[in-house]
Formats: structure tokens, sequence, C-alpha cells
């Protein structure tokens, strides 16, 4: 503790990969959400040679949140360091660094710093940013080594496609479609219960029960970051069980007399169900296969009637 109602800790973790290389995918932002449970989405806007400005939304301690930081990236020295422009209550300021060390040729020690203070040095804010840092740097360091140490072991498991429209409408209607997921039940056949809050504008909590071919149901939970009226991008929490991962975005492009409608997909299989959900010779690609065409028949459904809803405004 440094002065009243201010922090500064550390915490470290021993990878056993190349400390250039743990580097590199710290640097990289945009492949946070697959790599840190907490985080759900990353903006990044660069701001000169080696500095950055990035927006983060994640998850702490069961509440989402979403603060501006400033990057400087210094990859000869192997470091770091972070600033937060716009921190989120109760946190007031916060900053802090990744520092990087070589421990032979083939393993790193990660260090993560963070300097902290609470709004109005109250003692209980302190203690629930205590809590917030502390587990979200434990969580970040442990799935930090596991996606390095299994990154070649992993790459045959990720995958990602798309599934695109073209909707002769407005971008904003059609982006209304999808944003208002509270109406899906209503609006859409594949969707049974759904229950969205949003207490942060622009930040989303969503659940709901999805049928399945054979009239099944199973329970989601999504995170979505809302860009009106251009962009949603999600990250799911609970997942079905053949997934360990799935993140995606909601892109809505005004290409001359219509809109470029485009869902996204991210996935990483969950071996460890595929022989329960898919039978015992089921294959890694049986199950990759089985997900693309389970996403991508609701994505697509969703789309076609965010389609219909757009041009039947438009009068088309």
């Amino acid at each position: 503790m440094t002065q009243t109602g201010s922090r500064d800790v550390e915490h470290e973790i021993t990878i056993s990969a190349p400390a250039a290389e743990v580097y590199r995918l710290i640097a990289d932002v945009t492949n946070w959400p697959r790599i840190f449970p907490p985080t759900i989405y990353v903006d990044q806007v660069a701001e000169g040679p080696g500095e950055e400005r990035i927006r983060i939304w994640a998850t702490a301690n069961g509440e989402a949140k979403n603060w501006t930081s400033r990057r400087t990236l210094d990859p000869e020295g192997l470091r770091i360091t972070f600033r937060q422009e716009v921190s989120a209550p109760p946190v007031a300021a916060m900053g802090g660094a990744w520092v990087i060390e070589p421990i032979g040729a083939a393993a790193s020690r990660v260090r993560l710093l963070h300097d902290y203070r609470a709004i109005d040095d109250d003692p209980e804010s302190l203690k629930w940013i205590d809590e917030a840092v502390d587990r979200n740097s434990r969580s970040e360091l442990a799935a930090l080594r596991t996606n390095v140490e299994l990154a070649h072991a992993a790459a045959g498991l990720t995958f990602s496609f798309e599934d695109t429209v073209r909707i002769a409408g407005s971008a904003k209607d059609a982006f209304d479609f999808v944003n208002e997921a509270d109406r899906w039940h209503e609006r859409l056949p594949h969707v049974a219960t759904v229950r969205l809050t949003e207490d942060t504008p622009g930040l989303q909590e969503l659940e709901m029960d999805t049928r399945a071919k054979d009239g099944s149901t199973h329970t989601t939970k999504s995170y979505r970051v809302t860009f009106p009226h251009h962009r949603i991008a999600y990250k799911q929490t609970t997942l079905p069980a053949l997934m360990t991962l799935h993140t995606g975005y909601w892109t809505f492009v005004e290409e001359g007399d219509g809109v470029t409608a485009t869902s996204q997909h991210t996935v990483t299989v969950n071996t460890e169900n595929i022989a329960r959900i898919l039978g015992p010779e089921a294959t890694v690609e049986d199950a990759k296969g089985y997900i693309h065409t389970a996403l991508s028949t609701n994505s697509t459904a969703t789309l076609q009637h965010a389609k219909a809803f757009a041009e039947q405004r438009a009068g088309r």
C-alpha cells in the first residue's frame, strides 16, 4: 500500500514458451476475448509509433464493465505499459504493466503489475477492486499460460466462419432487429425464451433458450457490446456442450442501395464431449461440421428475418 486508498500489486506466472511469443500474444488485443475469460470485446486504435488506445469490455466480480486505456508497446524490452484513460466506478485510477522475462530459450516469466485507487479512497470500494484485480489477474495469467502452451494443439480445434445476406433496406433497421433480442422469442422460430438486460447503454446481458432440430432446447448466456448501427460483438459465457469458446459479431455495412449484413463466429471445439454428443466414432471434424451447421442455420435464419424486417420498413 503506497497511500490511503491506493494499491500497488503484482501477480506472476511461468510459461513454457519463448518470451517473444508470449509478448506477441499479449500485444495483440484483438485476440483477448479468446484468451482471457473475463474479456468480452476490445476496440483498438493506433495513436502513433508504439502507442495505442484501447477500449475493453470485461466482467469483474460477475458484473460487466468497460474502460478505456492507453498502451505503450516496447517489443525490444518485452514490456507493455497501460493506463486507464476512463475508469469504471468504483475505480478512480488504474494502470500497470505486462513484463515478460526470458527463462532460457523456451520459457518465460510473466509479471502483471497494477497500481490503482478507489473513488474517494473508500475502503469498501478498494476492497472490491482488490478482489476484482486479484481474481481477474489470476484468471488472465492462467488463461495466458494455457493458451500459449496449448497453441499448437488447439490450433486444429478453433475455426471461424461467416454467413452474409444482402438487404434492400437500411443498416439501422437491420441492426435494430438484431439489437432488439428481447423480442426474438416473438420474431425467431428457433428461440423459445429470452432474458435481456441492458443496465449500461450498449452493454447487454443476453440469456436465451434455443430450439434444436430434434426439438430439444439448450440455454446460452452472452454479453453483447453494441455499436449503432453497424456492429454488435458478443461472447458466450454459458456454452453448449460441444464448445469451449464462442465469440462473434454481427456487422451491417451500407453499400449502394442496400446493406450487407454478416454474422461471424469463432469457435473452439470441446473434445471431451464429442463422443457423448455425437457418438464414439465421431471425430473433431465431425464436431466442427455439426457446430458449423447448427450455428449457421440459426444465424442465417436470424439474418433472413432481419432482411424481411428491414425491407418491410423500407417498403420493398
